[in-house]
């Protein structure tokens, strides 16, 4: 395994920034000259603060209600930002951004690096919080392969400790995803366990100090501008501070009922006093117990609203943790996007997954960071993705998890998400190049990009099955990613039998994808770079078969998809000469010999 790298890669950005993607060719020139810039101008960071410890945090009344939302006030957070024309409110965000990177809907295609200790447990998402929860999946794994959660040395805090993936190889990984078609990768930073992947200023609870000793965000950044691709960081701490209440619970029926989990330990040896924890405080990895709160000890995800009205200064606290362990990640590694996660239109709105605060922190977060972008790029070629955000406001990146729109969507940039079977690894997934090859047709014939999570194993490797899933959407990509990279919507997303058009069934990348089947009438289209309608067929037809793109007939003309007639019309991968006419009813093309030999989706390029 190669040792981690330098965090400091203004040189080798500097250069990656003068070579665009696999079809855009720029001077070698121009690219020693961004490196003697970059080697004679030092990238500027945000100056930040020392870390704080926990304020104390007295235990409340029982039953206590969440404080009322409406007549809380917005805290005006007060940690450091950079300074420059973007202020820490969304008016300002939204007046001082430009457009949207062109390097994002150059790149359309990513993926997720949904990665970290809690793919130890092999039952797919949250295994942190279920594992401490009687009943689910990952509380019975977690019994079988480590023990009881109430035992000495069996909570997650030890799984931490242990962690070291072997076979975790950032830079064979990117390489790998690349020959895949990606052009960007979403890499985790932190899930909600806490634990945070990197050289963590602010939370000792990291992989530099507790498992395997890597500045992992280090790893995938060198490795992810050695390939000339792009990359974003992922935050999933915003509602941590709730969401590990399981682990303050105790077994409620069976041999160990009563007995407290690990959790507990908070209250009784934060600071690991003779344990191997030693000086690391359990409340920076816990938190603190929030059962008192109403709804909270009842709820498996989320509630409606409220604030953490008795906790105040840990409020704070936590709010202030949560931008600066961002914005520490932001100084070191100098992402191209960022990523909060969450259900509700911000971080800390006090409602849904923000709930316990009102602040600014997530706009102040976002405005240094494009600030500082800004002074290091001269543009601010980044963005922020908080899903859910309201459309309409420049410099926010939606996304729709485990979905797309129902139709065009050009009123914000967005990225369609969903993992391969689940957000993290578990046995039994179904891995499918046709499911997600279509699902990226859904996303990007409505104008958005997307971005799929491939399951990594425990010890960092591959499953054999996903690699060959892999080198399978490589191929098709070679053959059909003209109409992908670049591209935006066309004036119709796409056309079916009959005017009815199926959909490929939405969530989890899984069976149900994998055996949809669609027709030869089904069609999802793209306008590429070159101007040309990219026309996909959602399926392989037979050889011989004869297609019809009712698009391009009268009814088409009328509704004003198109005016000047098809002068050409190709098959890609296909080299022979390709039959076809224009009808009043539409654009009718004769499958050729050898088609049948073509995977998942065929593309004709009508100029």
């Amino acid at each position: 395994m190669k040792k981690p790298v330098p965090a400091t890669l203004t040189a080798a950005y500097a250069a990656a920034l003068c070579v665009a993607f696999a079809d855009t060719s720029v001077s070698n020139a121009a690219a020693a000259t961004a490196t003697a810039a970059a080697t004679a101008a030092p990238r500027q960071t945000l100056a930040l603060p020392p870390f704080k410890a926990m304020p104390p945090t007295p235990p409340v009344a029982k039953h206590t209600p969440l404080g009322d939302l409406a007549s809380f006030p917005e805290v005006k957070m007060d940690f450091p930002i950079a300074d420059g024309p973007f202020g820490p409110s969304w008016e300002s965000i939204h007046a001082n951004y430009r457009d949207y990177p062109a390097w994002l809907r150059e790149a359309k295609f990513g993926f997720w690096v949904h990665f970290g200790p809690q793919a130890s447990g092999m039952s797919g998402d949250w295994y942190a919080r279920r594992m401490y929860a009687q009943g689910q999946r990952a509380y019975a794994n977690h019994i079988r392969d480590f023990g009881h959660p109430s035992e000495a040395g069996k909570g997650y805090k030890d799984i931490l400790r242990t962690w070291n993936p072997p076979k975790y190889d950032p830079a064979a990984l990117v390489k790998r995803y690349r020959k895949a078609g990606a052009r960007f990768l979403f890499v985790q930073g932190v899930h909600h366990d806490n634990y945070d992947l990197w050289d963590s200023t602010y939370q000792p609870w990291n992989s530099v100090k507790v498992g395997p000793k890597r500045d992992l965000l280090a790893e995938w950044a060198h490795a992810v501008r050695a390939e000339n691709m792009r990359y974003g960081i992922t935050f999933h701490h915003e509602y941590t501070w709730w969401w590990w209440e399981t682990a303050f619970r105790s077994d409620k029926t069976g041999a160990k009922k009563g007995r407290q989990y690990d959790g507990s330990l908070v209250y009784t040896n934060p600071l690991g006093k003779g344990e191997w924890w030693e000086g690391l405080d359990l409340r920076m990895l816990y938190g603190i117990s929030l059962r008192e709160y109403g709804e909270i000890a009842r709820r498996q995800y989320t509630y409606k609203e409220g604030i953490f009205s008795q906790h105040l200064p840990y409020a704070h606290w936590y709010a202030t943790n949560w931008a600066l362990r961002i914005l520490d990640a932001v100084n070191k590694y100098d992402p191209d996007f960022i990523y909060t996660d969450g259900n509700d239109t911000q971080p800390f709105s006090g409602r849904r997954s923000g709930s316990g605060y009102k602040s600014d922190a997530a706009q102040r977060v976002i405005a240094s960071y494009y600030n500082q972008t800004l002074k290091n790029r001269g543009a601010a070629d980044v963005f922020s993705i908080v899903k859910f955000h309201p459309a309409g406001r420049r410099g926010v990146v939606t996304t729709f998890e485990g979905t797309y729109p129902d139709g065009i969507k050009t009123d914000q940039a967005w990225i369609g998400e969903n993992p391969v079977g689940d957000w993290y690894y578990g046995p039994g997934f179904v891995y499918t190049a046709d499911g997600i090859i279509r699902f990226l047709l859904e996303c990007v014939s409505r104008d958005g990009c997307y971005a799929v999570s491939i399951p990594i194993r425990p010890d960092g490797s591959l499953d054999p099955q996903c690699e060959r899933m892999l080198d399978e959407i490589g191929a098709w990509f070679e053959v059909n990613g003209a109409g992908i990279y670049g591209s935006k919507a066309w004036k119709t997303f796409g056309e079916g039998k009959d005017g009815k058009i199926r959909l490929l069934p939405k969530g989890n990348i899984g069976r149900k994808q994998d055996e949809f089947r669609f027709h030869e009438t089904d069609f999802r289209f793209t306008q590429g770079k070159d101007g040309a309608v990219y026309a996909y067929c959602m399926t392989v037809p037979a050889s011989g078969a004869k297609l019809l793109l009712a698009s391009f007939g009268e009814k088409g003309k009328a509704a004003g998809l198109w005016s000047k007639p098809p002068v050409s019309v190709e098959l890609l991968g296909h080299t022979g000469k390709l039959e076809w006419a224009l009808t009043p009813n539409g654009l009718e093309i004769l499958c050729p010999e050898g088609v049948q030999k073509m995977k998942t989706a065929i593309c004709f390029r009508v100029r």
